[in-house]
């Protein structure tokens, strides 16, 4: 004989953990190597320069440096992780065009005198 009033069983009960996905660090933050950037599912945003893309499709930077979000395409986002004071960390991707191509006409000059 039963000393307890029998309460059934529930179908309910169960719950996965959250993901935590998203964004963990933004543009213009000064991070370690080996930081999480992104956790995502698929490639919303891609891996750039001194990042890597890792078997969930975290990406994670292999550089100490500054964080930068850039568009590479009309609907492609990256990440880029560049050395501290690094110009292309801070500059607009117009500015970095035009200082490219004054460092490339200043090294080209003494070339063609010589």
């Amino acid at each position: 004989m039963a000393h307890k009033k029998g309460q059934g069983s529930t179908r309910n009960g169960r719950d996965s953990n959250s993901q935590r996905r998203g964004v963990k660090v933004y543009g213009g933050q000064e991070i370690p190597a080996g930081s999480i950037l992104v956790r995502q599912v698929g490639t919303v945003v891609h891996p750039g320069k001194n990042v890597k893309l890792g078997r969930d499709f975290t990406l994670y930077a292999t550089i100490t440096g500054v964080v930068k979000y850039e568009r590479y395409s009309k609907d492609r986002k990256r990440v880029s992780v560049y050395p501290v004071g690094d110009a292309k960390a801070t500059a607009p991707a117009a500015t970095r065009v035009k200082a490219v191509k004054a460092v490339k006409a200043k090294t080209a000059a003494p070339a063609a005198k010589s």
